[in-house]
């Protein structure tokens, strides 16, 4: 398939730069085949049925933007740095910008309310990313980037404003408790202690699974074909008990309904050919697209997808190419809010 195939325009007016208040005031677009339903995510327990399963992803964010100095003999130049993989106890992989001013063997340094962090640039490779030594353990390096990131907002919210304190608490779900994201799971950012509660009173049920989001999820598809796609790796964990309740609400003929293309991702990873979930613990860089049959779950909730990205192909094989390009249509048309920040949809799963 073409990269091309799943295109299309989105006036810049449809980007959220903030998220809805409060969260569950967010609009929900119901997808079910060709059928479409205009609700708010609210109003979801009215699709849900008792005995529905929720899978969460309780990853959190690490605050991974950085701004600061390079600094290499009587020079410094300002720099921003994301870093986007921890790859040793106190070394990362990061994009910088400016990149054409850092070498490896330079030093940078990043400084906020009385706390820096001092790292070396070891190595840069084809994609651009560098790789960063910090002079710190890995406990005081990850105390002090709490004190001096900042929230990793996705470009195309960045280019728009810089992320603030208020990032801080919009841009981390409330389900986190698993550090070690660098882009949150945003179909998670919806939900509200008063949403879960009238969730529990219909009879819906919520199990986690830890996927910790890369950036990798917001790089652009650069070939022509998806033949052609390496997808970035992202390490996952289904636990025992995670598995064997969602085999269990399956068995008892109850539906599993996957909160965000993370967990989705995660299940089908740990997904066997009978559609049993066994339990997991290793990196997955699965890449679903039309023609995938979806084995793990019944439905799915997520936010509305850049064009010709990975996750939008995700929701085309699963609640088909067709269905989602006319899902959209409306959603342009009818004023819902894109990315991150912005409104959802609930799909059925028909790749079954």
């Amino acid at each position: 398939m073409l990269i091309s195939d799943f295109d299309f325009d989105l006036p810049e007016d449809r980007i959220a730069l903030r998220p809805a208040e409060p969260r569950e005031a967010a609009k929900l677009l119901r997808v079910d085949g060709s059928r479409l339903t205009d609700s708010h995510v609210g109003d979801i327990a009215d699709f849900l049925l008792p005995g529905d399963v929720l899978v969460v992803n309780d990853t959190r964010v690490l605050p991974t933007q950085l701004d600061g100095v390079r600094l290499r003999d009587d020079s410094t130049v300002s720099i921003e740095a994301t870093l986007v993989k921890s790859t040793g106890p106190a070394q990362w992989q990061a994009f910088l910008k400016p990149g054409r001013k850092v070498k490896p063997g330079d030093n940078l340094l990043f400084k906020s309310d009385g706390a820096e962090l001092r790292a070396r640039v070891s190595a840069k490779d084809d994609n651009g990313l560098y790789t960063l030594d910090f002079y710190h353990s890995p406990h005081e390096l990850l105390e002090r980037l709490h004190v001096v990131g900042g929230m990793p907002l996705p470009p195309y919210i960045r280019s728009k404003r810089h992320e603030d304190e208020q990032d801080k608490r919009d841009y981390q779900t409330i389900f986190a408790t698993d550090e070690g994201s660098v882009a949150a799971p945003t179909a998670g950012l919806h939900f509200t202690p008063a949403l879960l509660k009238k969730l529990d009173e219909r009879g819906v049920s919520f199990v986690r699974v830890t996927l910790h989001v890369g950036a990798g999820t917001f790089l652009p598809v650069k070939v022509e074909d998806t033949r052609d796609h390496v997808m970035h790796a992202e390490f996952g964990v289904v636990s025992e008990d995670a598995a064997a309740r969602i085999n269990a609400a399956r068995a008892a003929g109850n539906r599993i309904i996957c909160v965000g293309t993370t967990s989705l991702r995660l299940l089908e990873s740990a997904c066997d050919p009978q559609g049993a979930i066994h339990p997991f613990s290793a990196e997955t860089a699965i890449f679903i697209t039309p023609g995938v049959n979806v084995r793990s779950c019944d439905l799915l909730i997520t936010n509305f997808h850049l064009p010709k990205s990975t996750l939008f192909m995700l929701v085309c094989a699963l609640a088909g190419t067709e269905n989602m390009k006319k899902a959209y249509r409306h959603a342009i048309d009818t004023g819902y809010r894109f990315f991150s920040y912005g409104d959802a949809s609930l799909l059925t799963n028909i790749s079954k």
